[in-house]
């Protein structure tokens, strides 16, 4: 196997120890070769780029997905240890999170079912999908090449649709349940660090809310609202020797809706989606959640009215009753970014394009395109300012660099110093001008 370039080996080496040493290397090389490809992400595909520096049999590549043993959950480890330590090395670790639908086709593909894709469904439409769904965990961070935040994936998991679990005998696990337990793997991993999870309606359940205040010195928990939600008052603390169980909660209290109609409202300007800024109107109260069976979460609620009239009025919350309102829009705001990223992953990185059907690829196949974004990103934001150069193409309205931006310096940066670099290309490519190489490297590297 070629050596791996100087700028990518203390991120690609965290990812040794999931790994044999022979799987390793064609792990690394599948790596290399997926960020190089344009088009469909097979395995098939990827060796038809790299050709010649992909030793062994190329079947010995297909099994790497379907056969070899290795450790998703060791990959993603090492991967969360890199981004924190080198991205977000003290205070609080911002998360957000959502689910999204991969269309895969064929009879006996292993957990498939017939999904709602919330990006082509509408308010008067909705679009049915088959394929997986996928609930994705992902960290924000602030790269100094943009001012937007990041969200990297970290932690990928498979939702199951009742009927297929009931078919196989498994419990089911709504996208809230399975989002629970990736936060819960992340505190195991870093007891030490306190995160903000910030998830859409759909993640904004009782469950969750109470799982973030059982661990609240570890998470909390953003989310939209319910207008009309049970709210009530803690209970009042025993006196004296008073029978019978005591109370789980006080007084009932007023919906936000309630509040909200009767209450004077305070003007904010607050990052709104996209990076850019907007001026609103809030309203917020503090309160305990109550659902039966469950008990209380305290939280805080905060209802927003857009002033501009370009958006709907939304009800927001927190586990942390002391985070001011516009803290919490702004977290919640925020997680837009996990929306762009799903967005550039099926226009430059192949998602919806893998053609595995056995457990183990389906498992493997995605989740590794998933962090295969966010190493994307952190290879593009260490290498030399010489090696990223300008901007790429610039349209009306671009204001900074995007995704496509960063996959095209990568790619070119490993046909130069990865492919070309090769024993039996280094002396042929040194020869042509640099004009002509440069034009070159340009052909080879396209967006998408």
């Amino acid at each position: 196997m070629c050596s791996i370039p100087p700028a990518a080996e203390p991120l690609i080496r965290e990812f040794a120890g999931a790994f044999t040493q022979p799987t390793y290397h064609r792990f690394v090389v599948l790596l290399l070769a997926a960020i190089l490809t344009t088009g469909r992400r097979t395995v098939t595909n990827l060796l038809r780029t790299v050709s010649t520096l992909a030793p062994g049999h190329p079947s010995s590549y297909h099994r790497v997905f379907s056969r070899r043993r290795w450790s998703s959950w060791r990959l993603a480890r090492g991967l969360a240890e890199f981004i924190l330590r080198r991205w977000v090395p003290q205070g609080p670790v911002y998360l957000c999170g959502d689910d999204t639908v991969d269309e895969h086709r064929g009879k006996k593909v292993y957990g498939k079912a017939c999904h709602r894709d919330a990006v082509r469904s509408t308010h008067s439409f909705t679009a049915y999908r088959w394929g997986h769904k996928w609930v994705v965990l992902a960290v924000l961070v602030k790269f100094p090449f943009s001012q937007r935040l990041w969200a990297l994936p970290l932690l990928v998991a498979l939702y199951r649709s009742k009927e297929w679990n009931r078919k196989q005998g498994r419990p089911h696990k709504t996208p809230s349940e399975l989002m629970r337990q990736l936060l819960a793997v992340l505190i195991r991993w870093f007891p030490q660090r306190k995160f903000v999870f910030a998830g859409d309606g759909g993640y904004g359940t009782h469950e969750l809310a109470s799982f973030a205040h059982r661990h609240r010195t570890h998470l909390m928990l953003v989310s939209r609202f319910y207008p009309d939600a049970n709210l009530y008052a803690p209970p009042p603390a025993g006196k004296g020797k008073r029978k019978g169980r005591p109370r789980k909660k006080g007084r009932k209290l007023p919906s936000p809706k309630e509040v909200m109609k009767r209450s004077p409202r305070s003007r904010l300007t607050v990052a709104w989606y996209g990076g850019g800024t907007r001026r609103v109107e809030v309203v917020s109260g503090t309160a305990h959640w109550y659902k039966a069976g469950e008990g209380l979460v305290p939280i805080r609620w905060v209802f927003v009215h857009d002033r501009t009239g370009t958006h709907r009025d939304e009800y927001f919350f927190t586990t942390d009753p002391a985070m001011t309102p516009q803290r919490i829009i702004e977290t919640f705001t925020g997680r837009w970014s996990i929306e762009t990223t799903f967005q550039e992953m099926r226009a430059y990185l192949g998602l919806e394009t893998t053609r595995g059907r056995t457990e183990k690829t389906v498992l493997r196949a995605a989740p590794c395109l998933f962090g295969l974004f966010s190493v994307v990103a952190l290879l593009y934001a260490q290498l030399p300012a010489s090696r990223t150069g300008p901007a790429g193409i610039v349209w009306a309205g671009k204001t900074e660099r995007t995704f496509s931006d960063a996959i095209t310096a990568v790619r070119r940066w490993l046909w130069a110093d990865w492919v070309f670099a090769t024993p039996r290309n280094r002396h042929g490519f040194a020869k042509l001008s640099r004009v002509f190489r440069n034009l070159l490297l340009y052909a080879l590297a396209p967006a998408a």
